[in-house]
């Protein structure tokens, strides 16, 4: 102890990667220890347009990582090497009761599967689910983190990412296939399962035979937030992103709990979180305890300034735990939790479509579809109106910055919405991200495929965009 850091450096296989192989990447976070906001990364590329050159320090001696300690170099450098999971357990414990947590591990009729995907989660699982709770070592599913994620060999062909499309073996273990449709007999199958990607900070929840949606995740946490200690006394504030569904939106607006919209990247939710801080933001409404997540299977809270994996893994347990106290009682399981929160709030079908490589056409479809805002609102299409069409625009509530051109969000007027996002730095090499959300009231159809129910909307975002036209891409790489 005795300093306080300014920011620090992440180093991390990134989804924008760099080295010779692009597998990575460098972040940077701040001294509230969340993602650099877009003030600071615009000052940082700035400064990089005047560096003339750079030092190497040579002669700095090896440091042994795997033994934690203090090191100091010359007397003038001190370097500290801690075991991580002591300090991840140490949190989570103060936010979760692991007492009741364990008492539903134990249950006889329950169980559990965690696949870490060959990624970093592996040891903090060990640590949190079998040492601290109880669980079984055999729940654990690829918990040696290889620097490859198992390579192009394995099942997952390498790609740590906790979506149906890659964590094939874990949804064989809970009985779905990629479409998160039921796969053979349940008999025998986990009640529980759960993935990390290669970094950990995103999650993917599932039930026996069931695919929770990271949108329906969200909304499931925050309507069920006081069964976890960290938030007894009740939410303050939450936030999504702009193309994650409006699923959150419903639960707020009952809880009467602030709900904010923002762009895509955790680093938006940061100021939500330090409201209210003297240090930071002193005199400003404060919305913590707070609430957020993504469509992209990130979901977390104001504990740390990063998503989370394991918060949303004991998130969901915690509201598992608090529904089954007396195990003399059928288990309340992940599927009907799920499918009495359709029934209070209504059902948010949504679905993601990758468009992965696009070389051209990309910046062209987006400009188009800008143009196309002006004169969608009040038109009819394929029996739909649209209510409002714009380029996303959003306002810091907290600092007042703005962020334009975070996405195309069309809506219409039965709460349907079609949005267009560009992944990437240029068109070449593009990820063009499409979603669809179609609501279904409480008394509606609840039980359809989000596949089926989304299709028509991704046939009349085609007819939008022209995106076959302009990219010559006619289906998409990846369907979430």
């Amino acid at each position: 102890g005795g300093f306080v850091p300014f920011g620090g450096f992440i180093l991390s296989a990134s989804h924008n990667p760099g080295g010779i192989d692009e597998d990575f990447g460098i972040k940077f976070n701040c001294e509230n220890g969340g993602p650099a906001p877009e003030k600071v990364t615009e000052a940082i590329f700035a400064n990089t347009k005047s560096i003339s050159e750079y030092k190497i320090c040579t002669g700095f001696p090896d440091i042994d990582i795997k033994k934690t300690g203090c090191y100091m170099v010359d007397d003038k450098i001190r370097v500290d090497v801690f075991d991580c999971t002591d300090d991840h357990v140490a949190l989570l414990s103060k936010v979760f009761d692991f007492k009741a947590i364990k008492k539903l591990i134990a249950r006889a009729d329950f169980s559990l599967v965690y696949d870490s995907m060959n990624g970093v989660q592996g040891p903090y699982a060990k640590r949190v689910l079998v040492d601290e709770l109880g669980a079984d070592p055999k729940c654990l599913m690829n918990a040696i983190p290889l620097e490859d994620f198992g390579g192009h060999s394995s099942p997952s062909h390498g790609h740590a990412d906790p979506n149906l499309t890659h964590a094939v073996e874990l949804t064989a273990a809970m009985g779905i296939n990629k479409s998160g449709e039921r796969v053979g007999s349940p008999d025998g199958l986990p009640e529980f399962g759960a993935a990390a990607d290669g970094d950990a900070d995103r999650n993917m929840i599932l039930g026996k035979q069931w695919f929770v949606s990271p949108s329906d995740s969200l909304a499931i946490i925050a309507a069920n937030a006081k069964s976890i200690p960290f938030f007894a006394d009740g939410l303050k504030g939450c936030a999504r992103s702009m193309p994650t569904s409006g699923a959150l939106d419903l639960v707020a607006k009952k809880k009467k709990i602030p709900c904010f919209v923002t762009p895509t990247g955790w680093k938006f939710f940061g100021n939500l979180m330090d409201s209210g801080d003297e240090k930071y933001f002193p005199g400003k409404e404060s919305y913590v305890p707070f609430l957020c997540g993504e469509e992209s299977f990130g979901t977390g809270s104001n504990h740390v300034r990063e998503k989370d994996g394991m918060w949303a893994v004991l998130a969901w347990l915690q509201i598992l735990a608090s529904k089954n106290k007396d195990d003399k009682k059928p288990l309340v399981t992940v599927e009907e939790i799920t499918k009495a929160h359709w029934t209070e709030y209504g059902r948010n079908y949504y679905c993601r479509y990758d468009y992965e490589g696009v070389e051209k056409g990309a910046d062209e479809m987006m400009a188009g579809l800008v143009e196309k805002c002006k004169e969608l609102p009040g038109k009819e299409m394929k029996g739909m109106t649209v209510k409002s069409a714009e380029s996303f625009e959003y306002t810091d509530p907290v600092d007042e910055s703005v962020s334009s051109n975070q996405g195309i969000n069309i809506i219409f007027t039965d709460g349907s919405r079609i949005v267009f996002r560009l992944s990437g730095t240029g068109s070449s090499g593009a990820t063009i991200r499409l979603y669809l959300e179609k609501y279904e009231g409480p008394k509606g159809d609840l039980d359809s495929s989000q596949f089926d129910v989304c299709k028509p909307l991704a046939e009349l975002a085609m007819e939008i965009s022209d995106l076959p036209k302009l990219t010559g891409r006619t289906t998409p790489t990846v369907i979430t």
